[in-house]
């Protein structure tokens, strides 16, 4: 495999919104980042990617972009975004931007000039159709609910969105449109830019015909993802944005990719693949309910760690994914992925090991990192993301009482993510002296960065440790390129696996059980390089022999012969 300069780094998500208000507007600023660069630093964090920060009426939290080109007010200027890239570059750190380009808002220039003239040149960069007998063009579902199709005023017509109205779909098969998009990416990595997350790009490949599906809900809709699933060809569209950008500039890619088809995954993260890397979500797509929130099976461990599993084996013949715990669409990975007695900062530090140790690139996003959780949510009011506000409704639909559709939507809602960054036991957790544009968790005196500073076995310490292990001279090779090896499968609480070069052989076992576990030993044990439970014999670095007892909650990595 081709080495690239992007394989052995850890990259930090950043959604602005909620990271550090500087200016008292309740709204975090990229001045707050700059003011934070050494605290990544110190984490050890190489890659930082920022969630949007363009020019947006934020009706999707920015992901309805209305000038590619500008900085929108509530974050700073574009002196202040090059102001980050230079002390970024300082500190030998990297800025990547998310890139929307399955769609914009409707408030750009291009779709404000497309109603003006729904015949002219600027309608064919949407997708405007006639209606078919007084009804949409479709029976498409959007991702948020509500038909795909939205009216065009003052004619027969509609236009496609597979999100928000406020959010038309760009049409990809317009040369010209397409040369604006490729003109705008290189603009910004002319910049500087390290390269971009892209956002939901399988999307941008339609099936041009718009057939009817079955459907699959009361509404008579389809979920648009159908006709996503239906169409062919999106790879031509993925090679073309890939060699027109990106390769130019060597730059770092993490696709946003759902819908693959069976055996695309080396045309995506292969050798020559579209993309650099794209995320793991198979195991956040094990909470996905039937019809909605509100029927998601519960997380279960076997499940989990099978899938797990499971994906690190498929992926690691190809190439490198992203993993993840969480990040600004999901709620916390600590209330997800770990059961109640787990959500301790024992069990945090066990999930976040097991997570940043896999083959792959580990992504951490705020917060992570002093393990923050789900909030509690007393009322549908208290929300700001329009996907919550559908789900709690689709669950009232369903038959569930206000009490159950706000229990559902508290446990898998993306506001959990958002709420702010909690640096402080001060008011508003230290993230502003304002009013906080989303409620701070209640729990913020407990987790916090402030105390956890001062406390050397707090979750913050431990993820210092744990990306000085993952990037150490000693390690890096192996935790980067060692070849990733199940352990223990057969245990009823067990996630261990080992990576495995020519030099090294690493095991990482975690016990995500309620009692003791004692697992046989393979190989010889050379060293213990890291615990979260000091308090055990291996915690405090005694060499185990033949036999690992593990406690509820503890992980272990250990060097083997």
């Amino acid at each position: 495999m081709e080495r690239k300069w992007w394989h052995d780094k850890v990259a930090y998500q950043i959604y602005p919104k909620s990271f550090l208000d500087t200016n008292g507007d309740g709204i975090g600023d990229l001045r707050g980042i700059i003011s934070k660069l050494d605290y990544l630093k110190e984490l050890g964090i190489d890659i930082i990617w920022l969630s949007p920060i363009y020019q947006s009426p934020f009706v999707d939290q920015g992901y309805d972009i209305s000038d590619y080109y500008s900085i929108a007010s509530e974050f700073g200027t574009m002196e202040e975004f090059d102001e980050l890239l230079a002390e970024a570059k300082k500190r030998g750190m990297y800025i990547i931007m998310d890139l929307v380009i399955n769609h914009c808002s409707d408030k750009h220039e291009w779709f404000q000039k497309a109603l003006a003239d729904p015949e002219g040149e600027y309608a064919d960069y949407f997708y405007f159709r006639k209606g078919k007998n007084g009804n949409p063009p479709s029976n498409y579902r959007s991702y948020f609910g509500g038909s795909c199709w939205e009216p065009v005023p003052g004619t027969d017509k509609y236009y496609l969105h597979m999100f928000a109205k406020e959010q038309p779909d760009l049409n990809w098969e317009n040369p010209k449109l397409k040369q604006e998009i490729y003109n705008m990416i290189n603009w910004w990595l002319e910049k500087g830019l390290a390269g971009f997350r892209i956002d939901a790009i399988i999307n941008i490949k339609k099936n041009l015909e718009f057939p009817d599906f079955e459907p699959d809900g009361p509404d008579g809709m389809a979920g648009c993802w159908k006709m996503v699933e239906s169409t062919e060809g999106v790879g031509e569209l993925l090679e073309e944005l890939k060699e027109h950008t990106f390769k130019k500039y060597d730059a770092f890619t993490v696709a946003e990719v759902f819908n693959m088809k069976e055996g695309e995954l080396p045309q995506f993260i292969g050798e020559n693949g579209h993309f650099s890397t794209i995320f793991d979500f198979s195991a956040h797509c094990l909470s996905d309910g039937e019809h909605g929130w509100y029927d998601a099976p519960e997380m279960e461990f076997k499940k989990w760690r099978e899938t797990v599993i499971n994906s690190q084996l498929e992926v690691q013949k190809t190439g490198f994914e992203a993993n993840i715990i969480e990040n600004h669409d999901e709620p916390r990975g600590v209330s997800r992925f770990l059961p109640e007695y787990a959500r301790t900062p024992a069990g945090t530090k066990m999930l976040g090991t097991v997570s940043l140790l896999l083959r792959g690139i580990p992504f951490i996003y705020q917060g992570q990192e002093i393990g923050m959780q789900n909030a509690v949510w007393e009322s549908i009011e208290e929300y700001d993301d329009i996907s919550t506000k559908d789900q709690y409704h689709i669950a009232r639909e369903a038959g569930l009482s206000n009490e159950e559709a706000l229990k559902v939507c508290g446990k898998m809602s993306r506001d959990n993510a958002r709420t702010p960054v909690q640096w402080s036991n001060q008011e508003n957790a230290g993230f502003t002296t304002g009013t906080p544009w989303l409620k701070v968790n209640s729990n913020y005196t407990a987790i916090n960065v402030e105390s956890q500073e001062a406390q050397p076995d707090s979750v913050l310490n431990y993820y210092r440790k744990l990306t000085a292990l993952r990037k150490s001279e000693e390690y890096k090779e192996v935790f980067t390129y060692g070849e990733f090896v199940p352990e223990y499968e057969a245990t009823e609480s067990v996630m261990a696996y080992y990576r495995v070069d020519d030099e090294k052989r690493m095991l990482i076992a975690a016990n995500f059980g309620k009692t003791p576990v004692k697992l046989e030993l393979k190989y010889p044990v050379k060293r213990v390089l890291l615990s979260n439970q000091e308090e055990t014999s291996a915690g405090s670095g005694q060499k185990p022999e033949h036999v690992l007892e593990l406690e509820s909650c503890e992980v272990i990595v250990l060097e083997c012969e």
